[in-house]
């Protein structure tokens, strides 16, 4: 890589430090970067800049947002009376590609890890309890993942809720659509048979 000039081997650097990006993909975009129309390299340039300047938290459910409240939470559409507990922002943006919840969210920022240093006070649970304080939530669905850290937050989080009068759900989880048996973790395939329904 000492063949290319400072300025490109430095943006190689930079690149390859992205997720999924290995020092052949960053070479390859770096090149294709140079020779690019200018307006498409400042556009780039610009949309980074943007997102650092002015993407935060929204205010109410601490997902992604470059206004006080996101779009979903100033969305009045929205049922206000269910809010889904997700750990990370691209959760939120998961369930509302599927289109099958409607009401609102609440980002914990994380799940309770010990082993990792994180307890209860490193996530949104505070917030979350004083959101159901506050009134007007009739049902916490809880969507934290199916790992044990996941599961251990879950159940945190329902313990917590215990002391109001709101209903608590988790989802279901189990085998995939077009999963074969056979392929399927243990774990998983006991979630699957404890989450059982009738047939309609």
């Amino acid at each position: 890589m000492n063949h290319y000039p400072a300025s490109i081997r430095n943006l190689i650097h930079h690149l390859s430090r992205l997720p999924g990006v290995g020092e052949k993909t960053a070479e390859r975009l770096a090149l294709h970067l140079l020779q690019a129309a200018d307006a498409s390299v400042d556009g780039l340039a610009r949309s980074i800049l943007e997102i650092k300047q002015k993407v935060r938290l929204c205010s109410r459910c601490f997902s992604l947002s470059d206004q006080e409240l996101c779009p979903l939470c100033s969305n009045p559409a929205r049922d206000g009376s269910r809010v889904c507990v997700v750990e990370q922002p691209g959760d939120v943006v998961a369930l509302e590609k599927s289109g099958a919840f409607n009401g609102l969210y609440h980002v914990l920022s994380g799940v309770l890890s010990p082993l990792n240093g994180v307890g209860p006070d490193d996530i949104r649970v505070r917030e979350l309890l004083a959101r159901v304080a506050a009134g007007g939530v009739q049902e916490i669905v809880l969507a934290t993942g199916t790992s044990v850290e996941g599961e251990t937050t879950a159940a945190f989080v329902a313990e917590r809720l215990a002391a109001f009068p709101v209903r608590v759900t988790r989802i279901a989880s189990g085998v995939p659509m077009g999963g074969d048996l056979k392929f399927v973790d243990q774990v998983t395939l006991k979630r699957a048979m404890e989450s059982r329904r009738d047939v309609e």
